[in-house]
């Protein structure tokens, strides 16, 4: 499976972007989905997760009413729309994907997101 992350760039404070992830390869193996993020000198943390399905999804304290998670599973894409964005959301966002059999757990390259004040 490979994930390929799009849509970062830089956005002033109070603006909005939609981050998206293209999975190819074996993704009829793929459960969970997420988007985690890590900014400068911080460990990477968990923005947001969504079922297989769609029809759960998980949000970090800090992001939520603010960000959306969604899937396609038709297009095999994810996709993190963030509104009201605040300069402490700069970093670098990737997507992941979960396997269940065999458990394996893959990442995108990362895209960078910059909010500025």
């Amino acid at each position: 499976v490979q994930l390929v992350e799009s849509g970062g760039g830089l956005v002033q404070a109070g603006g909005s972007l939609t981050l998206s992830c293209a999975a190819s390869g074996s993704t009829f193996s793929i459960s969970v989905m997420g988007w985690y993020r890590q900014a400068p000198g911080k460990q990477r943390e968990l923005v947001a997760t969504i079922t297989s399905g769609g029809g759960s999804t998980n949000y970090a304290d800090s992001v939520k009413g603010r960000f959306t998670i969604s899937r396609d599973n038709a297009k095999n894409t994810m996709y993190l729309q963030m509104n009201s964005l605040k300069p402490e959301d700069t970093a670098v966002y990737y997507c992941n994907a979960r396997q269940l059999l065999p458990w394996y757990v893959y990442w995108g390259q990362g895209t960078q997101v910059t909010v500025s004040s």
